[in-house]
């Protein structure tokens, strides 16, 4: 048996830690994690303690890692998403092969200048578009390119945000504000809009409308104060009303992120303390809370893309209607996950109930290591994204954003010569 890949992991949040590194573990002899780059001591801490990586290949920065040299096959690029560059690219000079979180950069000129540099380098540049990878994904487009449908005339795709997932990241959390993290049709709907160019092909022309409505000060209850922990007065009307989110029993995601230490004091202290004890009406953030995108692709077929964070559950829910039958689905992560296929001939509705995989993702993590390990093994085993077709999705996504500001109709052939231009400035 050949020995497994060796790799660094650069960033030990909850992606890298919870998602990648569990595959290591339950894989030792595909790939293992002889290094670790990570600011945070405790996580740092953790995920080496959990690989036995030693002392002396524990890092507080991807500089202090790269600094050494190619001192493994690969290179894991979990950091949040405006870090993203610096590693990835230094890590491609060193001769690794890259995986690389999603979306690959918060600017459309670094996720250029990531793509054109793994092709100059000859290097591997993954990124983790997980849902192909599910079940779920694979089936539906198994079904689409397979010609049941017909031409595909019409497709509705939306991202449904749960409440309380809408509130965690995007008003209180990390990817709040765009000033310092992408937009939000980035963030949260690369993987969508990624999709939606794996099973119809390029977007010709699109434009986007949406805004932030509810998660301002203006829309605060008579006497909210700024912490939820501050005596607020509305707090058994608030679905957002932080202790109830975070004080519970559960200390799994997105409980565990706000506090290394998941104990009841620990999580308290951090709601007092911290940004997810702010009250939703009185943070710092700007991007969108609704946002819809209307594509063209190259068939004619017209794309409506929803994204909004008012649902009751977290799920992606989807039409596509042929000329031979319409599709509906519903993922859910494994809860209640499934494909009908409405015949228009027959009339018969065939249900599909795709099983979800053990990890996160409905499986998407597992597998999109998985293919990583291959890809790079064997370079005819290629990963169902190459860079450059990863691209698309976050030009897209970009193209949205501009659209939306500035109420256009963007061209795509266009903005995609202009962006590839900006890689090379």
């Amino acid at each position: 048996m050949s020995h497994p890949l060796t790799a660094v992991l650069i960033g030990a949040g909850n992606r890298g830690y919870e998602a990648y590194g569990p595959y290591a573990l339950a894989h030792p002899y595909e790939i293992r994690f002889v290094a670790v780059a990570e600011p945070h001591d405790a996580r740092r801490a953790r995920f080496a303690e959990a690989h036995d990586i030693p002392p002396e290949r524990q890092f507080r920065t991807w500089e202090d890692i790269l600094s050494q040299g190619q001192i493994a096959d690969v290179a894991l690029i979990c950091t949040l998403d405006r870090m993203h560059v610096g590693p990835s690219v230094a890590a491609l000079e060193a001769g690794c092969d890259v995986l690389l979180e999603k979306p690959m950069a918060t600017t459309l000129a670094d996720c250029v200048r990531l793509v054109q540099t793994a092709e100059r380098t000859g290097q591997l540049l993954q990124i983790c578009h997980v849902l192909r990878y599910t079940a779920f994904f694979s089936t539906l487009h198994d079904v689409i390119t397979s010609g049941r449908l017909g031409d595909v005339i019409t497709v509705e795709h939306r991202e449904n945000v749960v409440y309380w997932h809408m509130a965690h990241s995007f008003v209180r959390g990390n990817w709040r504000n765009s000033k310092i993290e992408s937009p939000m049709i980035l963030a949260k709907c690369c993987h969508d809009v990624d999709i939606l160019y794996w099973n119809l092909g390029p977007c010709v022309r699109l434009n986007s409308f949406g805004s932030l409505i509810h998660y301002r000060a203006e829309n605060a209850p008579p006497g909210a104060p700024e912490r939820c922990t501050d005596d607020c007065p509305v707090a058994d009307d608030c679905p957002w009303y932080a202790p109830r989110l975070y004080l519970g029993d559960y200390i799994g995601w997105p409980v565990s992120a706000i506090s290394e230490d998941t104990s009841l004091e620990a999580r308290r202290r951090a709601l007092e303390t911290g940004p997810y004890g702010r009250c939703v009406y009185h943070c710092d953030n700007d991007v969108v809370d609704h946002q819809i995108v209307n594509l063209e692709v190259e068939s004619g077929a017209s794309v409506a893309l929803v994204m909004h964070g008012h649902s009751h559950e977290e799920a992606r829910t989807m039409r596509y209607d042929g000329t031979r039958a319409t599709l509906r689905g519903k993922f859910g992560y494994g809860f209640g996950d499934a494909i009908e296929i409405h015949d228009h001939l027959t009339s018969r509705v065939e249900r599909i109930d795709p099983q979800a995989g053990g990890s996160g993702h409905g499986g998407g993590d597992e597998g999109v290591m998985a293919a990583f390990v291959r890809a790079v093994r064997d370079s005819s085993s290629a990963a169902l994204t190459s860079a450059r077709e990863s691209l698309e999705s976050h030009l897209m996504a970009f193209a949205a954003e501009q659209a939306r500001v500035e109420g256009a109709i963007v061209e795509m052939a266009t903005y995609r010569e202009r962006a590839e231009a900006l890689g090379k400035v």
